[in-house]
């Protein structure tokens, strides 16, 4: 084939191939490493959302100056962002369930290592 541009490599961290999870039955990443890094960026990104969301919601009491609606929605903010952690925390058991149920490994979908990048 005609190389208009020229040889094109791969980064350094992919140049040994996409992640050594051996647990897979392969060398690479693969299906493994995508969930487990997907898994973990929302899991993040959800404490994240739910640490602002209780400040807010903190704030929106102590500004209330005794309102009841105010102050039922500084509590309704509070018991709803509660109630989305607790689905984080049950999403993060589903996750080691399911790797355990196919990997025979509960931390195949939930390890704290990030595939394609060495350390």
């Amino acid at each position: 084939m005609l190389q208009v541009f020229g040889r094109i490599d791969l980064p350094g961290p992919l140049q040994g191939g996409y992640g050594d999870y051996a647990g897979a039955g392969g060398t690479g990443g693969g299906l493994p490493g995508l969930l487990s890094n997907i898994i973990k960026m929302v899991i993040v990104a959800a404490g994240l959302y739910f640490v602002i969301n209780v400040i807010l919601a903190g704030y929106k009491i102590m500004t209330s100056q005794g309102d009841p609606e105010k102050l039922g929605k500084g509590q309704s903010q509070i018991w709803n962002s509660m109630i989305g952690m607790v689905v984080v925390v049950a999403s993060f058991a589903i996750a080691a369930l399911v790797g355990w149920i196919l990997f025979k490994d509960p931390n195949a979908l939930l390890q704290i290592k990030i595939y394609g990048v060495e350390p």
